[in-house]
């Protein structure tokens, strides 16, 4: 990453610490978002996989962090592992089929992934779904989030989906969603620096990031508090919609 090196570097360096401070303000009020925020703003300036690499020590921090508020591990790895295991394979199997493709296609997956986010949020869906098919479906979701978060690190959209399709708490929404996101994140940052799409120096600028996503995460969770559940999802929506116009109007 030369983000460094180049003549625009404080303007560059500004715009995604603004965008991981923002990113972590919805993370923290919503339990979900930071790269789903911080990963297209910052696609706007860098590539998206370098966007991706910025964002991943804050990611497995604050999820980390709301885990081990909100969550109860065994509860939800209990209950989410069929999803979290077909998840993991497919994150790692997305990003070695993606290794060919130019940085103008990642960008393209990357807003497919928020306007995927927007839809699916507009039509809010309410479909239920029994305890005993809870296992498979989650599997198929853990495959079809694994793809997506493979080629854009964006698995949000499928996954906020089928949380609120459970009717969860929004604290319990907060701690299960946390836990799920963390598997999804180790296999995603391995993968690519195994395949070659992360460096060391990619976690030294990543590292540094943690200092706007703290502030902003801590921020979120004093305002996730002041929130009823409806504008919980109100807020979560607004969010989306944003982003994804950001993209289109790109």
């Amino acid at each position: 990453m030369d983000i460094l090196l180049n003549t625009d570097t404080v303007l560059i360096v500004a715009a995604c610490a603004a965008a991981i401070l923002f990113g972590g303000i919805v993370k923290g009020t919503l339990g979900v978002g930071l790269p789903l925020f911080a990963v297209p703003i910052m696609s706007l300036m860098i590539g998206s996989t370098q966007a991706i690499a910025l964002v991943a020590v804050p990611v497995l921090v604050s999820n980390i962090w709301q885990a081990w508020q909100e969550a109860s591990w065994k509860a939800s790895i209990k209950r989410f592992w069929p999803l979290m295991l077909t998840q993991a394979v497919m994150t790692v199997f997305a990003v070695h089929w993606t290794l060919s493709f130019s940085v103008k296609q990642l960008n393209m997956l990357v807003a497919f992934a928020v306007v995927l986010a927007v839809v699916s949020m507009l039509f809010k869906p309410s479909f239920q779904i029994p305890p005993k098919k809870e296992r498979w479906v989650g599997a198929l979701v853990g495959t079809l989030s694994g793809m997506l978060g493979g080629v854009s690190s964006l698995m949000g959209p499928i996954l906020i989906s089928y949380m609120m399709s459970l009717k969860l708490q929004r604290d319990e929404f907060v701690g299960c969603i946390s836990v799920i996101y963390l598997n999804a994140a180790w296999p995603l940052y391995i993968a690519m620096y195994g395949f070659g799409r992360m460096e060391l120096i990619d976690l030294g600028y990543s590292i540094l990031a943690l200092v706007p996503m703290a502030l902003g995460l801590k921020t979120g969770q004093k305002l996730r508090h002041r929130l009823s559940e409806d504008a919980f999802r109100k807020v979560l929506l607004a969010f989306l919609v944003l982003v994804a116009s950001l993209l289109v109007l790109r």
